[in-house]
């Protein structure tokens, strides 16, 4: 008995731990409310641990019995309802509880029964099964499959997996004639030692995902400027780096600049030019295409990647942006005010670094302020790439 209770207090102990450390994930997540519910499944679950412990020391085991079962199951439910929330696969609230009440029922109608009979042990280990498979598959379903995913996927099907092969061990193994007798039989040990492992792995691996969340979260704030809504020079260059690999179809570079940008903020104030700003990031979100990605370099500077698209198809949506640009009325600036941007495009040769795309973007940007602004130039052929990694033979071999 002594070994089962000291693994009651290890499980209700490692219960406790997950409570807090949800607790604290709650604070920092965007899934707060999964936190908190996940919190609220480790609390309550770790009831069944006293309860239990109790069970073969009072006059109303029945009490205590059923009261273990109860609490075990409602923590997987709230567990699994904060999964849901986190995955966007909720559980309807009205179906859990009445899985739960359901089940609770079936627990109180089995109570009497031999333990120990495969009748018992399989009516018994249903409930749990079934909201551990439940679990499970809203993880698959939400098709996050990071590696933190997977890890939570395979421990969930695992638990289940253990549902079922409980049956076994309680027929196998005995699981005491009575309620009382529970603690002092060889299943509860095998139950309880294997459960806190199971446990340990799932609520570290619901951490993991929840914490990588918090972790991609932070990232994806830092690679975004807060006042256009785009990418940031850092978040734009790290999302095109990748699409330049030598292999992979080049595209073609847009850096935009809006005209007498300076004269905006010194004739109608800051907050009219950061207007201006937010305007210019909507019209280059609208008019290029969904594949492409976009980036306020600084100020009032932008940069647009084109991904498979040639020079003229790129100098066309150029125009397409120089020309909503100048229908936009912006708040704050004289009702005939009109904002215009020039552009300077380039075509990206494969294999090119991005910086030395934006150099030549950039040459024919400044060729288009110089010829009058509220323009589109395009930039020379990019020259050979030379790839450094591969040696370069001079003269005939």
């Amino acid at each position: 008995m002594g070994g089962a209770i000291s693994l009651l207090i290890v499980n209700f102990v490692i219960a406790q731990l997950f409570t807090a450390a949800f607790m604290v994930t709650a604070a920092k997540s965007r899934s707060r409310q999964a936190a908190q519910y996940c919190a609220a499944g480790f609390a309550v679950a770790s009831l069944a641990a006293v309860f239990e412990t109790v069970v073969p020391f009072t006059s109303f085991p029945r009490f205590f019995a059923i009261s273990a079962f109860a609490t075990m199951l409602a923590g997987f439910c709230l567990l699994r309802f904060g999964l849901g929330l986190f995955y966007r696969v909720p559980a309807s609230w009205q179906v859990l509880l009445a899985f739960f009440l359901a089940s609770v029922a079936l627990d109180l109608v089995i109570y009497p029964m031999q333990r120990g009979t495969l009748q018992h042990a399989i009516l018994y280990q249903l409930p749990f099964f079934i909201i551990q498979a439940w679990s499970a598959t809203a993880v698959w379903r939400s098709r996050r499959r990071s590696a933190a995913d997977w890890i939570l996927l395979s421990l969930l099907v695992l638990t289940a997996g253990y549902c079922a092969l409980k049956v076994y061990i309680a027929v196998a193994a005995g699981s005491g004639t009575t309620a009382q007798d529970y603690v002092s039989s060889p299943f509860a040990l095998v139950s309880q030692a294997l459960g806190a492992m199971l446990i340990v792995g799932t609520g570290l691996a619901m951490l993991g995902v929840m914490i990588k969340d918090i972790v991609d979260d932070a990232r994806a704030r830092s690679e975004i400027d807060l006042l256009s809504g785009l990418y940031n020079r850092r978040g734009f260059i790290e999302r095109v780096t990748p699409m330049l690999q030598p292999g992979r179809p080049a595209g073609t570079l847009i850096l935009a600049d809006l005209d007498r940008f300076k004269q905006v903020n010194d004739s109608y104030g800051h907050h009219t030019g950061d207007e201006v700003i937010r305007q210019f990031a909507r019209v280059l979100s609208e008019v290029m295409p969904n594949r492409a990605v976009a980036g306020r370099l600084g100020g009032e500077e932008f940069a647009v990647f084109l991904p498979s698209t040639d020079l003229e198809e790129a100098r066309v949506v150029a125009h397409g942006m120089r020309a909503a640009m100048m229908s936009q009325k912006i708040d704050g600036l004289a009702e005939q005010a009109r904002i215009t941007a020039s552009f300077g495009v380039a075509a990206i040769a494969e294999g090119e670094p991005l910086e030395q795309a934006m150099q030549r973007a950039d040459k024919a940007l400044y060729a288009a302020k110089e010829n009058g602004r509220n323009r589109v130039e395009c930039a020379d052929a990019p020259q050979t790439v030379v790839n450094p990694l591969v040696p370069q033979w001079i003269g005939r071999p």
